[in-house]
């Protein structure tokens, strides 16, 4: 039986690995980010909500008979 030849594995792992990173590389370089998030000004609102002002039971569970 013929045994395989893998001298030549390391080398195409090696070149998909360096393919992959730059085709990685160009697509994230195509995307634009936000250079400063901090600058625009996000106003907090507080929204007042029913149960905020009322008081609310909890109620424990049903005791079952065992």
């Amino acid at each position: 039986m013929p045994q395989l030849d893998t001298s030549t594995w390391l080398m195409m792992i090696l070149s998909m690995f360096l393919t992959l990173f730059i085709i990685f590389q160009l697509k994230i370089s195509k995307h634009n980010f936000f250079h400063n998030p901090e600058s625009t000004l996000t106003k907090a609102q507080k929204q007042n909500t029913p149960w905020e002002t009322k008081w609310t039971k909890i109620y424990l569970p049903l005791s079952l008979p065992q």
